[in-house]
């Protein structure tokens, strides 16, 4: 289906927190990496070791938006111009992205659960989850009130309780409404 020396595998972490950023992957592999699967599906320890990996073997490209970005633009505006980026960062490949839809961006193709079942999605799950973990952790050391590092800014029982007791901080995204306070 696809030329596997010329795929870019494509994935996001953070479409649906409260708070924190949207992370968006692409990643090219210069070879297989053994034990890479969906990002969910791995220890969080796990993903650490495989991350350095990818690191390593893969032309990769990061994209972040942060919570105020993803107010002023939109969830679905920030995830196209991600995939734009990418598109620009490492061109001249095929391009496949987790999901059903490329929010406007030509040249890429889709699948749902493609990061279950393509390395190069897997890969980039990985890099796009490892990422916004990474800067959920810096952020709960800098708000330790709302315990970030534990629900990584989705909308757990104890972050509700958090934002109900300490009110939105500015890394919340204040365009997501909260059940029960909003």
């Amino acid at each position: 289906m696809y030329d596997k020396q010329f795929l870019c595998g494509i994935d996001e972490s953070g479409r649906g927190p409260l708070a924190g950023p949207l992370v968006i992957a692409g990643v090219v592999l210069y070879k297989m990496i053994k034990g890479i699967m969906d990002s969910k599906k791995l220890s969080a320890k796990k993903r650490e070791e495989i991350y350095v990996q990818i690191i390593e073997n893969s032309r990769y490209h990061i994209v972040i938006f942060d919570a105020s970005q993803i107010d002023d633009m939109g969830i679905s505006a920030c995830l196209g111009q991600g995939l734009s980026e990418i598109l620009h960062y490492l061109p001249e490949y095929d391009y496949l992205f987790d999901g059903n839809c490329t929010f406007g961006v030509q040249g890429i193709t889709t699948m749902i659960k493609a990061d279950d079942k393509i390395a190069e999605v897997s890969a980039a799950s990985i890099l796009a989850k490892v990422t916004r973990d990474r800067i959920m952790i810096e952020l709960a050391a800098k708000y330790p009130e709302y315990g970030f590092d534990k629900h990584k800014g989705y909308g757990t029982k104890a972050h509700i309780e958090a934002i109900c007791n300490h009110g939105r901080c500015e890394v919340h995204r204040k365009s997501f409404s909260v059940k029960g306070i909003d």
